[in-house]
């Protein structure tokens, strides 16, 4: 994996270079008053959060994966706009839902709603690998070539539906969807593991969603659970392509 300084003098394709006076220093601070801020990112009282997710934030750049205009605010515990409509959610809420999978390294997992990347980035660091598929083109080119100029050689972007799921390489361990879904898509069920997990927002409303867990046992009966409410952009089937 690359040093932080030599991620920060990286060209990043259409998210410029780092805030003036921005140093490895500063953003190392940032991400450690983040994590204090954090603590146990709101784990159901009967567990213990995972301290390898809290290490693993601590060394993903967050700053690189927001437009310049929002480095300054990028270790701050909120979700962000990326451009396309499309936003990067609060670190906390990215913990909780990569907790909820109870991720182990040999793990192969799929996420729906690439964005700038960030989930894909924390999930490297604890799987074997991680499929993530992107709606829109853009985004989907950008976050490719971002997460491979910062190391991060496990995880492949797809630009496509994500309620089709990714057939070619299920099933999977645990899947992650980052946008709010009207329902829960049968094709992902049917890509998920026996014994897999996946955490999923679902809702008909733009403004809430629930956030589901969804797990499968040994012999692929499927239960669900609510977790907590959330607010995400909604997941949609209209395949785009913007320059």
């Amino acid at each position: 994996m690359k040093t932080l300084k030599a991620l920060l003098a990286a060209a990043i394709v259409g998210f410029g270079c780092s805030p003036v006076g921005a140093s490895d220093e500063h953003y190392a601070k940032a991400r450690k008053r983040l994590a204090a801020e954090i603590g146990d990112y709101g784990v159901p009282i009967r567990e213990r959060a995972n301290p390898a997710i809290m290490r693993q934030m601590g060394t993903v750049p967050r700053h690189l994966f927001v437009p310049p205009a929002q480095r300054g605010e990028a270790y701050r515990n909120y979700p962000l706009p990326i451009g396309q409509d499309q936003t990067i959610s609060q670190p906390s809420l990215v913990a909780l839902m990569t907790h909820l999978l109870r991720p182990e390294p040999e793990d192969v997992v799929l996420e729906v709603g690439t964005g700038s990347g960030y989930q894909a980035a924390i999930l490297s660091g604890l799987v074997r690998k991680v499929y993530t598929i992107e709606i829109v083109g853009s985004l989907a080119r950008q976050s490719a070539q971002r997460l491979q100029q910062l190391g991060y050689r496990n995880v492949t972007v797809r630009h496509g539906d994500g309620y089709a799921g990714w057939p070619d390489h299920a099933p999977f361990d645990a899947i992650i969807v980052t946008a709010g879904a009207d329902h829960v898509p049968m094709q992902l069920i049917e890509q998920l593991k026996p014994r897999g997990r996946m955490v999923i927002p679902v809702g008909s409303s733009r403004n809430i969603q629930q956030l589901m867990l969804i797990t499968k046992d040994s012999k692929g009966r499927v239960r669900d659970e609510t977790v907590i409410p959330v607010r995400f952009v909604p997941l949609t089937r209209d395949v785009r392509d913007p320059a």
